[in-house]
């Protein structure tokens, strides 16, 4: 269970009540967006399903069973969450903002590319652009999911296209034990061979924004001894 220091309320309004709980704010923004495998018992500061948490009271148990026919107070506490408003404070709203940004401007660069210049924007200048569009940033919805409105709205001022590239890669036996398990890191092995003299061979497919950090990895490990070459764009 979540401590009560920082908690805040969550709250839902049905069949003309309001439900009320408290919650961990971070761990319930994590749970709103499908981002967290985390039991609702760790995300809640108290079991209680409150009808007015200033006034501290409770709801009764035979309006919890008409609004949400059960008493189970895990399964209520989980659609008040999910249906609810969590209420903040500024600093956490403005903090969670700004994390949720930095994670929308970094799988931008990751995933797109300058089609001007066949290089990938540098995250201040997706950042600068974004402040220019007036760039909304959802706190409940993951990345991914609101990255492709964004970059519609950036593309009013940045050139960019999302790529991928396929790009063959020849590890020496010395350090291809050692690289195999960090490549997931990077994209998706599409093939791979183990030659005779324990070397690899393999095709990744990785974002096109990360290309030279990629091979910056492989030469810095491997001190320049490996091979690459792209062989498509996707």
């Amino acid at each position: 269970m979540a401590s009560l220091d920082n908690a805040v309320m969550a709250r839902l309004q049905s069949h003309g009540e309001k439900f009320e709980i408290y919650v961990d704010p971070y761990l319930a923004a994590k749970y709103k967006e499908n981002q967290s495998s985390a039991d609702i018992s760790d995300i809640l500061a108290s079991e209680h399903i409150y009808k007015d948490i200033a006034k501290g009271e409770k709801a009764p148990d035979e309006l919890l069973m008409k609004v949400f026919e059960t008493l189970d107070g895990k399964k209520i506490a989980e659609k008040i969450l999910m249906k609810g408003q969590v209420h903040l404070t500024a600093e956490q709203r403005k903090e969670m903002q700004e994390q949720k940004k930095k994670q929308v401007i970094s799988f931008i660069a990751r995933n797109t590319i300058n089609p001007q210049t066949d290089t990938p924007h540098p995250p201040k200048r997706i950042e600068n652009a974004m402040n220019e569009a007036r760039v909304s940033i959802d706190l409940y919805k993951s990345a991914e999911e609101q990255v492709n409105d964004v970059i519609k709205k950036l593309r009013l001022i940045l050139p960019m296209k999302f790529e991928k590239r396929e790009v063959a890669v020849k590890l020496g036996g010395e350090y291809a034990g050692t690289l195999y398990h960090s490549l997931a890191e990077y994209g998706t092995i599409k093939k791979e061979e183990w030659m005779g003299d324990g070397s690899l061979v393999f095709v990744i497919e990785i974002p096109s924004g990360i290309e030279n950090e990629f091979y910056m990895f492989l030469n810095k490990i491997t001190k320049g001894s490996v091979q690459t070459r792209v062989l498509k764009r996707l």
